[in-house]
């Protein structure tokens, strides 16, 4: 019951996602948000997320993981009752921005749960393939479920349906859930806080807006937050946990991989509305019906990871996310390349959530209880700024040329390039240093004696 109250808002979430992205042409049109500002419908999401949930992370550890996570479904539930009521586009990407910041605060909390609720390494895996799988899946209802309920409905519902999910996971969570134990005398990082959480939200807002000022305040801020944190006597995320392989390279393959794949669904999208013509509950199964091999990747991963070790099977996921795209350099106009788009979709697909898994894992591991909430909410962090960046980033590449579908494929070659890139150097990132073992010892989980298990967590 634990499993399914923390696993159903990460489920929950990832629909709603995949709802709107099949909505998007939709939603645009429903509140006067032309083709050049439809990617905000996403962004207005993700830069709250991405900006706020280091920060949030580091509270749930502070001040209460089961508090911050109720509360997080508390503004779940209004800002999708203001998106779903929304009649212009001021109104909707309030509500979206909120659903951000409802995200920022319940993700963290809710993995930092899991991972200390589930402290032994091997059952550790296992839960976090099973949340990869169970992200899947929410990911692929959505995608199906979301064509249907924009077809008979209206896009208003992909926002009202969260609603009375959030309630019963809000309802639920006090009787299954207790608190954890709150460190006494905590002085708060403010200084950190305020840095470390305006230096993202203005490199993300650069990044989209392509500002250079922001882009220059950005990076002053995080400059200043990486020196406060090397003074402050209890700091937000301390630094050293960043000198460790497996949180640097676990991070990093997160960013490469969310970035890539949540604008590749983007482009995807527009290809088969735009070029080949089809409806939002047609694109729902074209992206429903692959995502089957992402479930199927979440239990496959968790399992794999013990007797393979984590490099392995992170570097073969990102592998293969990138070069199961290759086809897509080449879709041309006619409907018949639905043949080629649908098993590369389903290949990348599983390949997306094995990386998904074997990225949580490294970077989580290794870790101190107490530093959990600060290690799923970098994990979480890079995550939503990859899914911030993502679209704008390729959708500036597809609008260097004066053809949609030159621009898709552009926006591919750039997509693929970068995927594969990213494999070789976690591959050498992750590389044994020092002793013979196949891979870093916090990461070396299911199988060991007990001792050792102790002494690798140490």
């Amino acid at each position: 019951m634990i499993l399914f109250v923390l696993m159903g808002a990460g489920f929950m979430l990832s629909a709603d996602f995949s709802i709107l992205n099949v909505a998007l042409p939709k939603v645009g049109a429903g509140v006067g948000l032309g083709l050049d500002n439809l990617a905000w419908v996403a962004s207005a999401y993700a830069l709250p997320a991405a900006g706020f949930t280091l920060l949030f992370g580091r509270m749930a550890d502070l001040f209460g993981r089961r508090r911050l996570f109720m509360a997080g479904m508390v503004l779940l539930i209004a800002a999708s009752l203001i998106g779903g009521f929304a009649q212009n586009s001021a109104t909707l990407l309030t509500g979206r921005a909120l659903q951000g910041f409802s995200t920022a605060m319940a993700t963290p909390a809710a993995m930092s749960l899991l991972t200390s609720t589930f402290t032994d390494p091997a059952v550790r895996a296992r839960v976090l393939g099973l949340n990869g799988a169970l992200l899947s899946a929410g990911f692929t209802v959505g995608a199906t479920l979301g064509g249907t309920l924009v077809d008979l409905l209206s896009w208003r519902a992909a926002f009202f349906i969260n609603v009375p999910v959030a309630v019963l996971i809000f309802a639920l969570t006090p009787t299954l859930i207790t608190e954890t134990r709150v460190p006494e005398r905590v002085k708060a990082d403010l200084p950190g806080a305020v840095t470390v959480t305006g230096g993202l939200l203005a490199v993300v807002y650069a990044i989209l807006e392509k500002n250079i000022p922001a882009a220059v305040v950005g990076a002053v801020l995080l400059a200043a937050f990486w020196m406060i944190e090397l003074r402050a006597p209890a700091p937000l995320a301390p630094v050293r946990i960043l000198k460790r392989p497996t949180v640097k390279w676990g991070n990093y393959a997160g960013l490469a991989i969310f970035t890539m794949e949540t604008a590749m669904i983007f482009q995807m999208t527009l290809y088969l509305q735009n070029v080949l013509g089809y409806s939002p509950l047609i694109t729902g199964f074209v992206f429903g019906v692959p995502g089957l091999a992402a479930v199927a990747a979440g239990v496959v991963a968790g399992r794999l990871i013990g007797p393979l070790g984590v490099r392995k099977v992170l570097t073969a996921g990102v592998f293969v996310q990138g070069a199961s795209l290759i086809p897509l350099i080449f879709l041309g106009s006619g409907r018949v390349w639905l043949a080629a788009l649908l098993p590369a979709l389903f290949v990348s697909f599983f390949g997306h959530v094995t990386s998904i898994v074997s990225y949580t894992v490294t970077g989580t591991s290794g870790l101190p209880n107490d530093e959990q909430g600060l290690a799923t909410g970098l994990t979480l962090m890079t995550q939503n700024v990859a899914i911030t960046v993502g679209i704008p980033f390729l959708s500036a590449v597809a609008a260097t040329q004066t053809k949609e579908l030159t621009g898709i494929h552009l926006a591919m070659t750039v997509d693929v390039a970068i995927v594969l890139a990213s494999a070789l150097l976690i591959w050498i990132g992750l590389r044994p240093r020092g002793e013979s073992h196949e891979q870093p010892e916090a990461v070396r989980i299911p199988g060991q004696a007990e001792q050792e298990l102790a002494a690798s967590a140490d």
